[in-house]
């Protein structure tokens, strides 16, 4: 087995954590700061938070500064790595969840973060001598998957769709992962393949890159939503952020690598939402259902794209046995679970405070419509 020890000795575990205060980072740093072994937590975000979780210190750096090294000068991507490699030294482990999902309508920016500044993260550990990183994949970094079976960690990552910034940014982080594991075998490589996250406290955030600023969110809940559609392709997986939080600290905490698919049951499809929401299932064709999504995003009603939604109808089922079997990690809450969560804090406008989690934006949402939806805030 490649990679480190997971145990700096006597004094615990130094983690350095990218992506600490958005869904996933908050929940992770909460997981870490109750787990004994854990000497210490490096939070780092581009805008720290006044939150200060047990254990936990806080550090400023941009993973996307800069530009494309290869294309001139690039002295703020320089100084962005040179920053990293710093904050990663004497570290036990990298836990990289920094990703822009938006500006959807801005693909150059979500590269500059999500692919060249994962390299930038790799190139700090290997300089820093970090004996493990884990990694947040996604499911969306899958290829298309069968409708009659789940499918494993071995099925290719190719992407649900090309032409898709989130799916393409995830298929082509694993070549860099890829790469970096046949280049560094020093280093304990471990890759997250999350469904669906949701908790309570990302729900202002969930409805700000998913749903938009026209979301009448008081009116979520059950038995005023009249039909939920039944498209083709509609099954997707769900797992309640706190339970993927446990699967990074064993990441940490157990001498794991390579992929691991992380969902908990039941997969949601039409009837499992129209349960939820005390609704009709409506069958419906797709033709329709996506000129709405696409007419939608034409007109900035709405932050996510006709071909994000395409990429959704098309991802796989997964199998997470092998998370269940080598990580000793099982979901302690169910998909509807996390949905309900969710639809609680949309109905009540919930948060935490955190930059990417409070519950309303200064300017509220005059100012999401005012700088563009789909746009970043």
């Amino acid at each position: 087995m490649n990679g480190g020890p997971v145990s700096s000795g006597a004094t615990g575990l130094r983690v350095v954590v990218l992506g600490a205060t958005g869904n996933v980072g908050t929940s992770v740093v909460e997981r870490l700061g109750a787990d004994p072994r854990v000497a210490s937590v490096l939070g780092v975000a581009r805008r720290t938070p006044d939150w200060h979780p047990p254990r936990t210190e806080w550090a400023s750096a941009d993973i996307g500064a800069g530009g494309d090294r290869a294309g001139g000068d690039d002295s703020a991507g320089q100084a962005a790595e040179e920053r990293l490699t710093d904050l990663f030294r004497g570290a036990d482990a990298v836990i990289h969840l920094a990703w822009l999902l938006q500006p959807l309508r801005d693909p150059l920016t979500t590269w500059r973060t999500n692919v060249l500044g994962t390299a930038r993260v790799l190139r700090a550990v290997a300089a820093a001598g970090v004996p493990a990183l884990v990694y947040a994949s996604s499911v969306g970094a899958y290829s298309p998957g069968p409708q009659d079976r789940a499918v494993d960690e071995s099925w290719p990552t190719h992407g649900g769709r090309p032409d898709t910034a989130y799916c393409r940014e995830k298929a082509y982080v694993e070549r860099l992962l890829d790469g970096f594991e046949r280049d560094h075998p020093e280093v304990r490589v471990v890759r997250m393949r999350p469904g669906f996250l949701f908790k309570r406290e990302s729900a202002g955030e969930q409805r700000r890159l998913f749903m938009g600023p026209f979301l009448p969110q008081r009116l979520i809940r059950p038995g005023l939503l009249p039909v939920v559609p039944d498209l083709p392709g509609l099954r997707f997986q769900v797992l309640h952020t706190d339970d993927a939080a446990e699967a990074y600290r064993l990441a940490v905490t157990e001498p794991v690598h390579g992929a691991f698919n992380l969902a908990a049951g039941p997969v949601v499809d039409a009837s499992v939402l129209a349960g939820l929401l005390d609704a009709r299932v409506v069958r419906l064709p797709l033709g329709p259902a996506r000129a709405a999504v696409a007419a939608a995003w034409r007109l900035r009603l709405a932050p996510a794209s006709p071909e994000l939604f395409d990429a959704f109808l098309r991802l796989p089922v997964m199998d997470c046995g092998r998370a269940e079997r080598e990580l000793g990690w099982t979901p302690r809450r169910s998909a509807t679970d996390a949905i309900q969560e969710l639809l609680r804090g949309l109905r009540e406008t919930a948060g935490a405070p955190t930059p990417p989690l409070v519950p309303k934006l200064r300017g509220g949402r005059l100012r999401e419509i005012a700088t563009g939806v789909g746009r970043r805030p």
